[in-house]
């Protein structure tokens, strides 16, 4: 897949690259027949990038995404303690919705990029 329409190399900051992979990450979804809830959703000073439903089941989805993989593959950036802020944030909107009887899971979406712009998109579902 290709990303020169998008100028990756030209971006300056890492919040570009995350905007432009989570632009990415959900078409993919859409694509992929999910309903999209909300975006960005903030709540207790943190974000969960996506949340969406596949089916009957509610997702939410954090979405990495890194130049190169260099340095590891985007997924890896989902840290314990990352996981366990996103956890927090789906029991919020879940209370907030009244939607505590509802089936979730957690999803992840890596975004990597090469030299040549082009990207590399992986879906790693329940992946905690």
């Amino acid at each position: 897949m290709t990303s020169k329409q998008y100028g990756v190399l030209d971006m300056q900051t890492p919040f570009d690259l995350g905007k432009l992979g989570e632009k990415i990450a959900l078409h993919f979804l859409e694509d992929n027949k999910y309903k999209i809830t909300a975006r960005s959703y903030r709540l207790f000073r943190g974000e969960i990038d996506i949340i969406a439903y596949d089916q009957k089941t509610l997702v939410f989805v954090e979405v990495k995404t890194r130049r190169s993989t260099d340095y590891g593959f985007p997924e890896e950036s989902v840290t314990p303690s990352k996981q366990q802020q996103i956890r927090k944030i789906a029991q919020g909107f879940l209370v907030k919705n009244n939607l505590l009887d509802v089936e979730c899971r957690f999803d992840v979406i890596s975004i990597s990029f090469d030299e040549k712009e082009e990207y590399s998109i992986r879906h790693i579902k329940d992946a905690f």
